[in-house]
Parts: C-alpha cells; structure tokens; sequence
C-alpha cells in the first residue's frame, strides 16, 4: 500500500485517504474532521499553520461558535495517536505548537506526496539524460502510489482545493508517462490505456493528441481522425470553442501523413562516450551572484524548501520574497542560490532592480545587462523592451540558469525578465507582495525566531562575550524585534567597542525615543531602511500608516483603525491592505493588523514630524469611542436588564453584536487592545471630561471579568485609571472605577479589601446622585458581606438592592438579588426561604427570557437544592447552566459550576464523576489564575478521593486547599482545619467513621 511502502516508524498517505501507519501497523485517525486536520498538516510539510487557518479550511463560512476549542481537541488527539508513549507534560515532537499556530514534523520520505515527487524529478532527470526506460519505471513507480481519490474522507474548502490541485498534477504526470512511452515506441501497448484516459478526461487535448499520434504509428490513421472529430465536437457542445492550435496542427499533419509523426528509433540509453552536441555559438558562462553571505545565519527551513523549489522540473520555478526592510530577503536570496549553483550548471544572472531607490532600473537597462553577460555584444542589442525580452529568453532556451532580481518594485518591472524555458529558474526579492506575478511562489519572509537572532549576533558579536551575557543579549535582540538589520548593526557596534558590555546597550535600547538612533553603524542604518519602504507608498496611505502607530495596543482590528482613520470599514480594509502589500504592516490573522515594533517606533517619529497634536488627540479619542460603544453594546446583551449600559457616556460609534456568546467573544478577543486604550486615555487625560470615557470603558468590559482571561489587566488598569480621577479630583470616574476593582479584588477572594471599596462606592453614589452602579454595588456588597458568613447583614443589603430595583423598574436585577440571597438564607438555617427566593429569582429570569441571568439562577437553585438532598434536581439545573457557561467562554462560571456538580456528586456517593467535574473545575481555576477557585476544586476533589479510597492523594488535595484559604484569609480554612484533623483521627478509627466526617 502506499502508506507502507517504505519500511519502519512512521508513514502517511494523502494520495488516496488520509492514512497513517506506525511499524506497519495502520493508526485510527479518527473522524472526518480530525482526519482533515492532519491532512491539512502533512500537506504543509512542516510548516505553522495557525488556528484561524485550519478553522477556515475545515469549517469554511460555517464555522461553529466553539471552533477554536473542538479544534484543540482533535489536535491533542492526534498528538496522542501519533506519539502514544510520550510522557505527560513533555513536549511533543511530531505535532508541535509553534507561535500561536501548530505544525506536524515529518520524518524523511515518510509521505506518499514527497515520494511522488521524488518519483517525478528522477524521472525527469533520467528522460533529460536520454534514459528513457528508466524514466517510464520511475513514473508508473510514482504514480502506483495514488490509491483513489486524494485526501478522500476529508472535509472543509482547502481539502476540496487540494483535492483538485493534485488530481490535476496526477493527469500531468500521467500525460509525461505517455509522451516518454511515445518516444520509447510503445505506441502500440499504450492505445488501450490512452482510450481510458481520453474516456475519463474527455476535454484534456493533451491526451487526445496523444491518443491520435498513438493511433497513426500504428498505422490505424482513420481511427486517429475521428478522435480529432470526436474532441472538436465535445469541445463545442461543452465550451463552445474550437480545439487549439496544437491539436489542429497535428490533425493537418495527420491529414497530409508527415513523416516526421513516425516514431523514431530509440537510441541506447547510455551510448559509450557519445560526444555533447555543440551549439553554434559558444556562449559565456554568466556568474554574476554576489558573495555568499559567510555568516549566514538560521532561516534553515524556509531555504531548504526554496531549494526544491527551484529544483522542480516543470515549468520555470519563480520564488518571489516580500517582507519588511531589514528582515534578511536579499541575504536569504544570495544564500539560496549559492545552495543551488549545482542545479543550473549554465551560469547565474543578478540585478538589483533597485525598486524602493529614486528611480528604479528600468526592465529594458536589465535586459541590456544580462544579454550583454550573456555575450551578446552591445551593437547588436535591439532598443526595444519586448525585442530584448525576446532575444533574453532565446538565449536561455535549453539552458538551466538561475536568474536573482532583487530589490523589485513591482510585478510589471519584474515579468520581462524572467525566463521562457523551463531548466531556468528565478528568485526574486521586494517588499511588496508580489500576488500578481504569474506563477510566482508567494513567500513571506517573517523576523527571525529568538534562538535564530541570539546565533546571528553571537557571530557578528563574539559567542563568548553572548554566552557570558546570555540574558542581556537575548533582552538585547528582543528589543531589535528580532529584525536581521538591527541585529547586525548592534552586534556590529559592540564587536568595534570591545569595552563595551551587552548589559550597557540594553537601557539605550529601552528608550523608544532613542532607539532608532541606536540602530546605525557606518552606511548601515534601520530608519533609512523603513524610509526607502515608506516614500513609496500614496500620501493616504502614508497618513493611515503614522495614525495607526498611535493606539499603544498589539494589533488593531478594521472597525478599530477605520475609528483612528475616520473612514468606513470598506475604505480602512483597502489602506491597510495596501500597507500589507508593501510591507509596512502584518496581517497575523483575517481583519486584524500589527506592526513590526520597530516600525511602529519609525512610524510615530514620522506622525510626530507631520501631525499636529490635536490631530492626534482626537485620532485616539475616535479609538475610545469606538471601543466603548462596543463594549457598551456588549454588556447590554451580556447583562441583559443592567442600568450600566444607559448610563454610559457616548463620544462615537461601535459594533453591534447578534449574541451575548458573540459579545463576550469580542471582548476576550479585543481585551489586550481594550486595556492598552484605557491605560493610554488615563495617561494623557487632563480633565475629567477626557478621562470619564476611560472609566466607562472599564465599566463596561464587566463581562470580561467572567472569562477569567483578564484578571490581572483588570487589575492594572483600575489603578491607573483610579490614580488619574484622585489626581483630577474626578469622583465620577473613581466610582466606576472603584466598582470594578471591588470586583478584581473579590474574584481573588480579597474580601476585605473587596468591601472597603464597594462601600465607598455606595457612599460615592449617595453623595454624587449617580445611579449607573448603585444596585450592582449594593448586591456585590451583599455577596461580599456573605462570603463573610455575616448572613443576616447580607439579606439586609440584598434587601436594599432588591428595593432599588423594584423602584427603577428593572426585574433583572430583582432576580439577580433573589438568585444570591438563597444561600444567605441557608447560612441562616432556612431551606424553604432558600429555595423560594432562588426559583423565583429562576422564574424572573426566565419570563423576561435572560440567557445569562438564567444560568446564573440555575447555578444558585443547584447549590440550594443539593445542600437540602434533592440531588438529581440539582444536577439538572448546574448541567444547564455548565453549557451555557462552556458556550459564553465564562471560565470563572463554569469552574463554579463544576465544582458545585462535583459536591452533588460526593452527596450522592457517585465519586467517579465528583473526581472527575473536580479535576475540571482545578484546571480551569490553575489556567485563569483564580487561587480561590483552586482551593475549592481541591478541596471538593480531595472528598471526592476520599471517597474513592485514595486517602493518601485526598488528603494531599486538601492541605493544598487548606494551604490556600490560609494565604488568602478565607474562613474555609478553618473549617478544613476541622476536617483534616476528623479525617486523620478516624483514619485510626474505621473507615465508615471516615467517611461521616467527609461527609459532614
């Protein structure tokens, strides 16, 4: 089979299903959509492929809400099927994280695909050599390995893409396999096979031809006519149009029986010293490459597959390499094709076509160059731009020669200048995204990677001032942004000052207003570099590219820049493209953009040379605005009944959201941007007026809280914005402010603190009038109040909260009151109060049709109605809410949750599925950083254990918990206390006295 035709480890197959064998063994890929996953994978043949990619290629337009999950899901599977004896924890070896994407490393020659091609190039080889046998074998070898329809079994748009793409380079092959057989003389053996093919590809002229010529050399000419007259009219009902120029050629040639269509006698495949021809005239052997680049450095990877490239026998290869100035393209391109000297034995041309330069080489001043080392003498060049390109491609026919344009502007200076004939290749560099040079192999050539940087500047610097400075050099690098450009430059400076330390450079390369001045040496120079870049793009687009190095966020999406521009989404999507086209920004996923940080510095001191202050000013203040329209459009749905949202002051528009799910993904998805805004807004307000929006914006991302993702941006956040309105005096923003960070402070179980700012809140709104929080606070006070086991002062607070809403008309909050009472109530003794106020808080929530506060109600009811015995009706409720938590990405919920489902579970002596919600419910406390959550997960899996008979494991899970509530205050420690000494008292006793006192 093709999967197993190489011997030993692992081997995979996409030319038929997608199939993997381990020591002959076939490996269960799983579903339709994890099998699709890994073919996506192997197909990029150990490159990163990001997660937005493969959801787009699987799922297409349809993507489900939960892609993102399911789709790390079937990547941990895979990584189990493929490497099941790796350890726990240990990183895998086959399918790697890389970045934010993955990628599957391939042993040599363990897909069916690079057999294939390996099958092809040597047959190409042997057929250039005159072995034509050997070329036939090598052939039907290769495509002995297509078993049926590629990539069968796969799903999602680029399995269909692919599908296509090598069926189409099957019948390409299979078309190479006739044309040698035809040379060979097997006109005869090959009739019944070619009438197959022309049956299953009826519009291909190729196999027609082929099927004609076949016909006629054995002597069947009638029969080869009518296959003409059969394509002709097939070609007409089908595409309406007439057969090419080929076919009709050889059609009359058949008519008028040319000799020359008769097979020709074979000559011996390897005939004793049988001597070169000669061409007429003797051209020189062009070696125009400039010097290898001797410390070359990384970019391993990305140079070994330009090399196969380039070897590739059909066709002319083009690599076309974009990428920002300074990244290393003209380095990688040189290094190449002194890797691939031995492939074009006829010589190489080079030009710098100078593109980014004040007047770009013209095509036809190349042209005069290259005909000239070609040895053509310049009296006899033609003037004409065309007659050159004409006479170029002449001279190259029959010839292999690797062709370097570097420094390209763009497509239309480049395509004269490429090669006619294949046996010719051709690398070209610019920092546009050549997408429009036909044929051209698109690469993007990114900064180094961190370990890629730290070698090039050992190597410029000294490996053994790097390796007693390690720390230093990596900070070092990092600050270069791992731009190839900067790092010589600096590496360069420090190599000329040997007094110099690596610790030295590190702060004068912290100073961003300094730092560009730092990276120069001699003719060298980074700023100089982006400038040939930037003067060459239109004056819009120069003007977008300065505004939008404002925001201090990582990356901005196209409603958040076309806010910054002041112009539609449509307009913003166009003037950034155009920016990733040249170069001057990335696109690390679809509808977002970033800068390289250098970049960004040169962009901001060009705004500062050309902007006025106040144009900057109301840029950013366009980006709040957008941001916190959004945002405010968000907690409406998240928060549905919420007095917050219509209380926010409004400076712009935002997004509109179908779905609190599609709200809160916003918000995780645009949080590091969010923040960045409100920290940038609270440094440069002021006024009150400027830092109010700040405030509201932090307001109004409450719901982010939920997601546990952002804990301790909220944090930081809340400082500087709380700092600012102290210092303007701005009570306004301090108790929106101060409202949140009784929340941050609360989710990590600081309860003290937690109160002591809530009540200040209330007391800020008495005083001020001011309402947007006053029923938010007094029920958050009330909850806080309660984790302090002070009851009855926390039903008082409720009841206030529950006041206010009444008077204000908002049932939500009313239900959301009743909802967090109930367990006051039990902590006071009474059940039946309990569960009254928690169903009609779920009945509340319900009539008024609230996704978000129904789940939370639920919550609540389960926790009641476990702690009085009904165990299967609080299972139902906390299942209800888990997949409403799971689907909204509330990590914080949902590990509430499992946690309350685990303590039902210990209740009803089903200790499998306690330990099972636990250990979720400890995991997801450990990724968002909740410490509280942690202890509880502990806590409840320990009982869980216990039960399980682990006492050891049960009793290690609850010190840890006790170990926790200690350090935060909380006064579950206590009763743990109480607990562990029970358990190690009746551990000498008897187990059923154990087991009481879990239980308790």
């Amino acid at each position: 089979m093709a999967g197993q035709s190489v011997e030993g480890g692992l081997r995979f197959a996409v030319l038929g299903p997608v199939r993997a064998w381990r020591d002959g063994q076939e490996l269960d890929l799983g579903t339709p959509l994890q099998r699709s996953i890994l073919g996506m994978l192997l197909l990029r043949e150990g490159h990163a492929v990001t997660p937005n990619e493969m959801i787009d290629a699987v799922w297409g337009e349809e993507a489900p809400p939960r892609a993102l999950g399911a789709l790390r899901t079937y990547v941990s599977r895979l990584r189990t099927v493929l490497e099941p004896d790796r350890p726990a924890r240990s990183r895998p070896e086959l399918l790697t994280s890389i970045g934010r994407g993955y990628a599957l490393r391939l042993p040599d020659g363990s897909l069916d695909l690079v057999r294939f091609e390996r099958g092809v190039q040597e047959a190409e080889s042997a057929r250039k050599a005159g072995r034509l046998s050997e070329a036939a074998r090598a052939l039907r070898a290769a495509l002995s390995l297509f078993e049926g329809e590629p990539l069968a079994g796969t799903v999602g748009p680029y399995a269909e893409h692919q599908r296509d793409r090598l069926i189409e380079r099957r019948i390409n092959v299979v078309e190479t396999l006739m044309d040698v057989d035809l040379e060979l003389g097997n006109h005869a053996k090959i009739v019944s096979e070619l009438i197959a093919l022309t049956a299953d590809h009826p519009l291909r002229e190729k196999l027609r031809a082929q099927l004609m010529l076949a016909y006629y050399r054995c002597g069947r000419q009638g029969d080869a006519l009518t296959v003409f007259t059969d394509t002709r009219e097939a070609l007409i009902d089908e595409l309406g149009i007439e057969p090419g120029p080929e076919l009709a050629a050889l059609h009359q040639r058949i008519l008028a029986a040319d000799p020359t269509l008769a097979a020709a006698g074979v000559a011996e495949e390897e005939p004793a010293e049988a001597e070169e021809p000669r061409p007429a005239l003797q051209l020189p052997r062009p070696a125009q490459l400039p010097a290898a680049v001797n410390d070359f450095t990384g970019r391993q990877e990305i140079a070994t597959r330009l090399r196969t490239q380039l070897s590739a026998p059909e066709g002319v290869p083009v690599a076309a390499i974009s990428g920002i100035g300074g990244v290393g393209k003209t380095a990688l391109a040189v290094h190449v094709a002194h890797l691939a000297g031995d492939l074009y034995p006829d010589g190489q041309l080079y030009a710098d076509l100078r593109g980014y330069a004040g007047e770009p080489t013209a095509p036809e001043s190349a042209l005069g160059g290259f005909l000239r080392a070609l040895g053509i003498p310049p009296d006899v060049i033609p003037a004409g731009l065309q007659e050159r390109s004409a006479l170029y491609r002449s001279l190259l026919a029959e010839r292999r020669i690797l062709v370097l344009l570097d420094n390209a502007r763009d497509a239309e200076q480049v395509s004269p200048l490429l090669p006619g004939s294949p046996g010719c290749a051709a690398i070209v560099t610019s920092r546009g995204k050549l997408a429009d040079l036909p044929s051209a192999k698109l690469i993007d050539l990114d900064v180094m990677e961190p370990g890629e940087a730290l070698s090039l500047f050992a190597s410029v610097a000294g490996a053994e001032r790097v390796s007693a400075e390690h720390g230093a050099a990596m900070d070092v690098v990092a600050a270069c942004g791992f731009l190839p450009l900067a790092v010589r430059i600096v590496a360069s400076r420090l190599a000329a000052r040997p007094s110099w330390t690596i610790a030295s450079l590190v702060p004068r390369l912290a100073d961003e207003q300094r730092r560009l001045d730092e990276l120069r040496v001699g003719n060298l120079a980074v700023e100089a570099t982006f400038a040939l870049g930037y003067g060459q793009v239109g004056s819009h687009a120069a003007r977008a590219f300065r505004l939008l190095s404002l925001p201090n966020g990582p990356d901005v999406s196209t409603g958040a820049a076309a806010a910054v521009l002041s112009v539609s989404e449509l307009e913003a999507e166009s003037v950034l493209e155009s920016l990733v086209d040249a170069s001057l920004l990335e696109a690390p996923a679809p509808g977002r953009y970033r800068f390289h940080n250098l970049l960004k510095l040169f962009a901001r001191r060009e705004l500062d040379k050309t902007e006025r202050p106040q144009a900057r000013t109301l840029a950013l203040r366009r980006l709040l605005g957008f941001y916190l329209a959004s945002a405010q459009s968000a907690h409406r749905l998240a928060y549905e009944g919420s007095m917050i949202p219509g209380n926010l002051v409004v400076i712009g528009s935002g997004r509109a959201f179908g779905s609190a799910d599609e709200a809160v993904a916003w918000l995780i998805s645009e949080g590091d941007s969010l923040f960045a805004t409100i920290n940038q807004a609270a440094a440069a307000a002021r006024t009150a007026e400027q830092l109010l929006p700040a405030a509201d914006l932090l307001l109004a991302m409450e719901p982010l809280l939920e997601s546990g993702t952002h804990t301790r941006e909220f944090g930081n956040a809340t400082r500087a914005v709380l700092a600012a309105a102290r210092e303007l005096g701005d009570t306004a923003s301090e108790l929106r402010v101060r409202y949140v960070l009784g929340r941050v402070l609360f989710a990590g179980n600081r309860l003290k603190e937690a109160e002591e700012h809530f009540r200040a809140v209330y007391e800020l709104s008495v005083a001020r009038g001011e309402k947007i929080v006053t029923g938010e606070v007094l029920n958050a006070l009330a909850v806080v109040v309660g984790r302090q086991r002070r009851h009855t002062e926390a039903l008082e607070l409720f009841d206030s909260a529950k006041r206010f809403y009444r008077e204000h008309g908002v049932p939500a909050g009313e239900a959301l009151v009743l909802s967090y009472s109930a367990r006051d109530h039990l902590g006071l003794g009474r059940p039946k109060d309990a569960i009254a106020a928690a169903e009609k808080g779920l009945a509340i929530f319900t009539e008024i049709g609230s996704g978000a506060g129904t789940a939370r109600a639920r919550y609540h009811l389960g926790i009641v109605l476990s702690r009085v015995g009904r165990l299967t009706e609080a299972v139902h409720h906390h299942a209800e809410c888990l997949a409403f938590f799971r689907a909204s990405k509330q990590r914080v919920w949902e590990q509430r949750v499992c946690s309350r489902l685990a303590e039902t579970f210990i209740a009803a002596d089903r200790y499998p599925d306690a330990v099972r919600h636990a250990e979720q419910a400890l995991v997801i406390s450990r990724e968002i950083g909740h410490p509280y959550g942690e202890a509880l997960s502990l806590t409840v899996l320990g009982k869980a254990l216990h039960g399980l008979g682990s006492t050891t494991r049960s009793l290690d899970c609850l010190r840890q918990a006790f170990d926790i509530f200690s350090r935060l205050g909380a006064p579950e420690a206590g009763d743990l206390k109480v607990l562990l000494d029970g358990i190690l008292v009746a551990e000498t006793v008897t187990e059923p006295t154990a087991k009481a006192v879990i239980e308790s």
